[in-house]
């Protein structure tokens, strides 16, 4: 989605979306249709084996047919060519039998996705173009936009959010916080908690500014105060409206130390008369986080990542069962036992076995997480459904994506899967295609076998990947809709989601 003069590159992308089309033929296309939204992460590399932060969130309109029109995208990088605002483009697209797509952008430089739709419209994506070591790789997410929300007065009420990413030296930093909009730009009960390389700071109260800029792609911008460190400047953003809950952010600022590239979500706060409270957590709560660090015996730097179950009693008693990957070095830990507190803004403080974590409430059990560790570790917890799940809790297609990838090495893919729900051993089979420096890898074929348990840690399962280079993993189960997945054995892993 850059490269603006990489000649070469562009020929390749051209190439080789005429050879996937060539492969899935659009007879799905009609699944792809009206106003969407998307945000993408990723790095780019030079053939060194280095790579720099790499985002863009944008907007298009997808005709059903096979066209893209009306888009327009926000980029950021380190190099100046890999900036873009407001760029404008259109493009075409092709989704085969087995809802898998391939979408080219015509935009400088090309910009080629392989995705996988879902049932609601929305698709998992990732860049496809690289190759000899050179380019951009990454994931991200397309959803549909609803156009009505395309207005300043239309974003008010009380939202959380969460943005993470790194800086031009693949530092790590992610902000959590939340705030009330006033419909008319201002935006005020600001607070914050920020990760900068392992420097954890809170502010309780700040005030900012937001508007949108564009009614008619719903294209907009946010002032925040200095947010990282106590450091002087303002960190601004660009944002395109999902719908007056939802928000797609990214920095726009140049990177630089005190401005790393993060990118990520506005979500639109449920929140009870009278305040967030204790209350608000009382149930089930799936998380996912990844951090970037030097790992245990490592020598560079490689993802951290960690899934897990937190239960909550409604009155400030929790409890977490989590899984982690740090480099391919894997840890769990059962039951570890603690105390929450919340705040009426949607603020939750975490004290778990010594260990600290911080979160801001979208609904109840809802929230984004952020941690004061080395590593920056960051991410989204959502409530888990009622229920047992076993099994039979994962049944059916599901879309796969391999989530913000923290290193190059990891295995960034997007595809479809189906899962038969056997007990006590069942079976998922796929298709992917894998975005990578020395190139793509399409249409590959995955095997995979899961056990699910309901106890002592509902939805919690183990898979065992048949295909390829195998491995295992932990699966925690949402509902039977969504279902997350750690590898145990990948020194490069990410959070994998898998949504129907």
């Amino acid at each position: 989605m850059k490269k603006l003069n990489a000649l070469l590159t562009m020929c390749f992308g051209l190439i080789l979306a005429s050879t996937i089309q060539a492969q899935t033929p659009g007879v799905n296309d009609a699944e792809l249709k009206g106003y969407y939204a998307f945000s993408f992460n990723g790095m780019t590399t030079g053939g060194s084996g280095a790579s720099t932060p790499f985002a863009t969130v944008g907007r298009f309109t997808a005709d059903g047919a096979g066209n893209l029109t009306n888009g327009e995208l926000d980029a950021n990088g380190v190099g100046a060519m890999e900036k873009a605002v407001a760029q404008t483009f259109t493009g075409t697209y092709s989704i085969g039998a087995d809802n898998r797509g391939v979408m080219s952008l015509n935009i400088p430089g090309g910009g080629t996705l392989a995705f996988a739709m879902m049932a609601n419209g929305n698709a998992k994506l990732v860049e496809i173009d690289a190759g000899g070591g050179h380019g951009t790789v990454g994931s991200g997410t397309v959803e549909r936009a609803d156009t009505t929300a395309y207005g300043t007065a239309k974003i008010m009420g009380n939202y959380a959010f969460g943005v993470a990413g790194l800086d031009q030296s693949n530092n790590r930093t992610a902000i959590a916080g939340r705030f009330t909009a006033d419909g008319s730009g201002m935006l005020s009960n600001g607070a914050a908690d920020a990760n900068q390389s392992g420097t954890f700071t809170t502010l309780n109260v700040f005030v900012a500014s937001y508007m949108v800029t564009d009614t008619a792609t719903g294209r907009g911008v946010i002032n925040l105060p200095a947010l990282l460190g106590g450091a002087p400047q303002n960190l601004d953003y660009v944002f395109y409206v999902v719908n007056a809950g939802k928000l797609f952010a990214m920095e726009m600022d140049a990177v630089s130390p005190l401005t790393p590239l993060l990118n990520g979500m506005v979500l639109q706060q449920q929140t009870p008369v009278g305040g967030f409270s204790s209350t608000s957590l009382n149930g089930n709560t799936v998380m996912y986080l990844t951090g970037r660090t030097i790992c245990p015996g490592g020598a560079n730097a490689a993802p951290n990542v960690l899934a897990g179950l937190l239960s909550t009693n409604g009155v400030g008693v929790a409890n977490l069962t989590y899984d982690q990957n740090c480099g391919g070095g894997s840890s769990s830990s059962t039951g570890v036992a603690g105390t929450y507190a919340v705040t009426s803004n949607g603020r939750a403080a975490f004290r778990l076995g010594g260990g600290y974590i911080a979160a801001y409430l979208v609904s109840s059990n809802q929230a984004f997480f952020i941690v004061p560790d080395g590593s920056v570790l960051f991410g989204f917890g959502e409530a888990q459904a009622a229920g047992s799940f076993t099994n039979t809790a994962v049944t059916g297609t599901y879309a796969g994506l391999a989530e913000t990838p923290a290193a190059l090495g990891v295995s960034i893919f997007s595809g479809e899967f189906t899962a038969n729900g056997a007990i006590p051993t069942g079976n998922i089979t796929g298709t992917e295609d894998i975005g990578a420096p020395s190139g793509p890898t399409l249409g590959a074929s995955v095997n995979a076998t899961y056990s699910i348990s309901s106890s002592p840690t509902n939805g919690r399962g183990t898979m065992v990947v048949t295909s390829g280079s195998g491995g295992s993993a932990v699966v925690y189960v949402i509902s039977p809709s969504k279902f997350v997945v750690v590898s145990l054995s990948d020194p490069n892993p990410a959070v994998l989601s898998f949504e129907q």
